[in-house]
């Protein structure tokens, strides 16, 4: 009689689900610890140059950096623990005993793809509330060079923006509404193809059509010298939406958001590959965990005797590394328009889950 129930029993799928959780969760532990350690060591050091900064900025660092690490290395740390755990039910037999009792292979990854799914939509969540938020606060913090920056909303930092001839830099764009504003302007004025001059300014706040700079240095080149004056009206015609616009990165926004900035693109006539490949990217991204089970079930079929247990190990942790590698390598060529961006983002999910599928069936004949 063929058995036609999707889940084994529930002892062992409970069972198989805390041997898969918490294995994956200690591998996320060690990962993000080591590699924490290691990225602190390698920014402490320009943390605390700056005057002022000390050890509450370096915990800051990394409360800030945590979500980025735990959010990019939680579908690897699910690979890992997936082969942990079904390397030691082959090494003690249960596979064998599993097989005996009539259970195949799909119902004992099953309970398995279930928690992977409840793990996405925690990862997702996870995405959306907490690290596009601890994405845009760092990042903005780097490149000040850790000196303090303003605790306000919608803040994008290094934000460049052609405007005619002349090319301009923000340092940080933010405010919202009225309070809409530029911290460490520079403008490029060129005329012809050459530069003729470099404007420095403080702040910049709108001012009717134009901008209101303050705290402005005037480098000539014409005549290699600087003025300085207090206040300048410049870049008429520049507004604050072309500046939000310049920058649309989907590692900072929200998923929403990021839908919002797109319309915006589109009926501003800028190209919408990269934040569209990013929009389909934040769904099939955290979705990457239903795949690691599925790629890590070589490891968890075959005899224990015969030596190759180690063998389909590696194979497991080669088809998930593979599995990162197209899907970077997928997801630069939308941000470049070679590929569609919903292909961009979903042709290797969809690719690694038919190899799964088919080695599962090879394994389970």
């Amino acid at each position: 009689m063929i058995n036609l129930r999707f889940f084994p029993s529930r002892r062992i799928a409970l069972y198989t689900i805390k041997l898969f959780v918490t294995r994956s969760l200690a591998v996320l532990i060690a990962l993000v610890l080591v590699l924490m350690t290691l990225d602190l060591l390698g920014e402490s050091g320009k943390i605390l140059a700056v005057p002022g900064n000390g050890e509450a900025e370096l915990w800051k660092y990394v409360s800030l950096r945590l979500p980025l690490l735990i959010s990019r290395f939680l579908p690897f740390s699910v690979l890992l623990g997936t082969l942990i755990a079904f390397t030691a039910l082959n090494q003690h037999s249960e596979v064998v005993a599993m097989k005996a009792a009539g259970i195949s292979a799909h119902q004992m990854l099953a309970p398995l793809i279930l928690a992977s799914l409840i793990i996405a939509a925690g990862l997702f969540v996870f995405n959306e509330k907490v690290v596009v938020n601890a994405n845009r606060q760092v990042t903005a913090w780097s490149d000040n060079d850790y000196k303090p920056v303003p605790p306000e909303s919608g803040i994008l930092s290094n934000v460049w923006l052609l405007s005619g001839n002349d090319l301009l830099q923000a340092r940080h764009v933010g405010g919202r509404g009225s309070a809409f504003h530029i911290e460490d302007l520079t403008i490029y004025d060129r005329e012809g193809g050459e530069l003729q001059q470099v404007i420095n300014a403080k702040r910049a706040v709108p001012y009717g059509n134009a901008w209101k700079l303050s705290d402005v240095s005037i480098y000539s080149t014409a005549m290699n010298m600087v003025r300085r004056q207090p206040e300048l009206v410049a870049l008429e015609g520049v507004k604050p939406e072309q500046l939000k616009l310049a920058k649309v990165d989907p590692d900072q926004l929200d998923f929403w958001t990021l839908r919002k900035r797109i319309d915006e693109l589109e009926r501003a006539g800028r190209p919408t590959d990269e934040a569209r490949a990013g929009l389909w990217h934040k769904v099939s991204g955290p979705l990457s965990t239903i795949l690691m089970p599925l790629l890590a079930a070589t490891a968890a079929f075959g005899l224990a005797r015969s030596g190759q247990v180690l063998l389909r190990a590696c194979i497991g942790m080669a088809l998930g590394f593979a599995y990162f590698v197209a899907d970077n390598f997928s997801l630069a060529m939308g941000n470049v328009g070679a590929y569609p961006p919903f292909l961009a983002a979903w042709a290797p999910f969809l690719l690694f889950l038919l190899v799964g599928e088919s080695v599962l069936i090879r394994s389970e004949e």
